[in-house]
């Protein structure tokens, strides 16, 4: 059998920080939660794919102060342009948009990016061989 990616693991240095920042922005949700790490385990995932891939969030990690400069990231694809737009808009109100939206070159496409409590930086996407609109891409 070959493996299969099924979740990231995440300390985090605030619980409910992140889980309201990936309801919010990703439209995940918790769908499991136990006792655990002195407080409490959630599992995270988006609506439907609950057993293909989730987050596991953890309290007790520390903020990841990434550099301006670190482009490590978790990618979200959408459904258009004006949905990027839409979630930078709200990133920016709430004082966590790192990157403006802008264009690149495929295969990266039209992209904004955000910083979630923990210092994780979250990318959303348009145009990228991967997600939603994949198939009106040329294959990689």
């Amino acid at each position: 059998m070959r493996p299969t990616l099924t979740h990231l693991a995440l300390h985090v240095p605030d619980l409910d920080a992140c889980i309201a920042f990936y309801a919010r922005f990703c439209g995940m949700h918790v769908f499991h939660e136990r006792a655990g790490k002195g407080s409490r385990i959630v599992w995270m995932a988006e609506p439907g794919k609950e057993r293909e891939f989730i987050f596991v969030i953890m309290p007790g990690g520390k903020d990841r102060a990434l550099a301006a400069d670190d482009y490590s990231h978790f990618g979200f694809a959408l459904a258009n342009r004006e949905e990027v737009d839409a979630i930078a808009a709200r990133a920016r109100q709430d004082g966590c948009l790192i990157w403006e939206p802008r264009d690149e070159p495929y295969p990266v496409g039209y992209y904004c990016g955000l910083r979630d409590p923990a210092g994780n930086y979250v990318e959303f996407s348009y145009g990228q061989p991967l997600g939603p609109g994949a198939e009106d891409m040329p294959a990689p």
